[in-house]
């Protein structure tokens, strides 16, 4: 069979492009430095919560308990609807966030229970 570049690649002697090492170290920090802040300036600035989504704040604590509730409980039956269409490694993964989620909303229950006792 043949190949069709060579092993190594053939490249110019005469290429007077070689990188500096420096530069491309320098470039590299100050790419990292810009994008990802330490935790110093993460903790110093004041914590601004997002509004996008917002939970009205007169909301009872029964309330949101009982809707954590419902939300578990829909997305429990939408993995049971997955884990039936699938077979092997994804369906145990999937079971196990089933799992995950019934303690969930058996913990948000039992909260719920002791808001608002029977």
């Amino acid at each position: 069979m043949i190949k069709p570049s060579p092993n190594p690649p053939n490249t110019d002697p005469a290429s007077t492009h070689e990188p500096d090492s420096e530069k491309l170290v320098e470039a590299a920090e100050q790419a990292l430095d810009f994008r990802v802040p330490s935790a110093a300036d993460i903790k110093a600035k004041p914590r601004a919560p997002s509004t996008l989504f917002t939970v009205d704040p007169e909301v009872s604590t029964e309330t949101l308990v009982v809707y954590l509730v419902e939300t578990l409980a829909s997305v429990d039956v939408m993995v049971h609807h997955l884990v039936d269409l699938l077979d092997g490694g994804s369906r145990n993964v999937l079971l196990g966030i089933s799992n995950s989620v019934m303690l969930a909303e058996i913990t948000a229950n039992r909260v719920l229970d002791q808001i608002d006792p029977r």
